[in-house]
């Protein structure tokens, strides 16, 4: 009926729902919910490491004199910033959803 599979790129599980919100009964939209609560009490520490590797990364690049490796460190960076505005996307959509469905 339901399931959290986990994003490689987001390094988060995902729902992934076979039927439509309204389909599932209240029980099971709560595990859902509760679920989900879980994992996304977990994106800010993700997004923490992310922050961190892109620190790294900045960092070698400012000490870089190689202009193909700068323009891959550049890539990089840009990758990481798009995963963490991701996470924020899910984050805070969520967020939303799931206070509005827990006091429903």
């Amino acid at each position: 009926m339901f399931s959290f599979r986990q994003n490689e790129r987001l390094g988060i599980p995902l729902p992934e729902l076979e039927m439509d919100w309204h389909q599932y009964s209240k029980e099971t939209q709560q595990e859902i919910l509760l679920q989900w609560e879980k994992i996304r009490g977990k994106i800010p520490d993700r997004i923490k490491e992310l922050e961190n590797e892109i620190n790294v990364k900045q960092e070698m690049l400012n000490n870089e004199s190689n202009f193909e490796r700068s323009c891959q460190l550049n890539s990089e960076i840009a990758e990481l910033a798009s995963v963490i505005n991701d996470l924020w996307l899910w984050y805070r959509m969520n967020q939303h959803v799931s206070q509005d469905r827990l006091h429903a």
